[in-house]
């Protein structure tokens, strides 16, 4: 991409954040200088969005610090959600016969079934402290805190009878995951990798690239005057999607091949030097 081209034409509004490796440190903590640039931004009449993979229940810890930020792109693109009026801007759900393949693939398995649905985050309470074999032991406290948390996931499900906006499975090795994916290689959904045995599953089409767009439509914004952050495959899409893509600069190799700019890592402040550099343009 041109980058240094288009950076003279376009001014950018808005820049959506990923959370987990990009604007929260390797603590799962933000820091000072972040927070002070996101308000700054917002402060400038820039808007500052999440577009984060998790649920809106898994934000309840960062959502005091971010008081000032409107917009969330959560659940991968499946929930745009304005966390000032607390009203949803758009969900998608996964057809009910998807999500029955979905539990019968893993049925049986060592898979820890973790389901997002109207924005709550439903575990099996049992596995939670044992997250560590699914490689997902950083998460543990946060699952304490904010899960709903039930004997069984899938039988909760049935029982609950809600929509289910994406369904997470946690394996204990990729190759498990892998395995996974090839029974459910085919059915019309979104498989993506995440951490390093994660499959995650949301209805055909949504992407955060899916939930940017819905937001600067709801904005009344073109998708050009937008920046992504992110380090991961599944902000590959977003990156895309967005008028600039930033590489946080402990990226993943697939993320740096096709961001227009890299910045510092997530330890080192690289989503304030992103707002600062290119939405607020210092």
């Amino acid at each position: 991409r041109k980058f240094e081209n288009r950076r003279k034409k376009m001014k950018y509004e808005l820049i959506g954040l990923d959370m987990d490796g990009t604007m929260l440190n390797s603590e799962k903590k933000i820091t000072d200088g972040v927070i002070k640039a996101i308000k700054e931004a917002i402060a400038n009449g820039k808007y500052v969005s999440l577009s984060s993979g998790r649920a809106l229940a898994e934000l309840t810890e960062y959502r005091e610090m971010l008081k000032e930020m409107e917009y969330a792109i959560l659940e991968s693109g499946a929930l745009v959600y304005n966390l000032k009026k607390d009203e949803i801007i758009s969900v998608v759900t996964l057809d009910e016969d998807i999500v029955k393949k979905v539990f019968e693939a893993v049925k049986g398995k060592d898979v820890f079934v973790h389901l997002i649905s109207q924005g709550r985050s439903v575990s099996p309470e049992k596995l939670i402290p044992k997250m560590d074999k699914y490689h997902m032991g950083v998460y543990i406290p946060m699952y304490k805190k904010v899960c709903i948390k039930v004997e069984d996931t899938i039988k909760f499900h049935y029982e609950d009878k809600q929509g289910i906006e994406k369904i997470n499975l946690f394996h204990t090795t990729p190759q498990d995951r892998e395995n996974t994916r090839k029974k459910l290689q085919g059915l019309p959904i979104e498989m993506l990798d995440a951490e390093e045995t994660s499959l995650e599953i949301s209805p055909l089409g949504v992407t955060k690239g899916f939930g940017l767009k819905k937001l600067c439509e709801y904005l009344n914004m073109g998708i050009e005057q937008s920046i992504a952050v992110g380090d991961a495959d599944n902000d590959l899409d977003v990156l895309k999607t967005a008028g600039l893509a930033v590489a946080m600069g402990n990226a993943n190799a697939n993320v740096k091949k096709i961001a227009d700019v890299e910045v510092m890592d997530n330890d080192h402040d690289g989503v304030a030097e992103a707002i600062y550099k290119y939405l607020l343009e210092k």
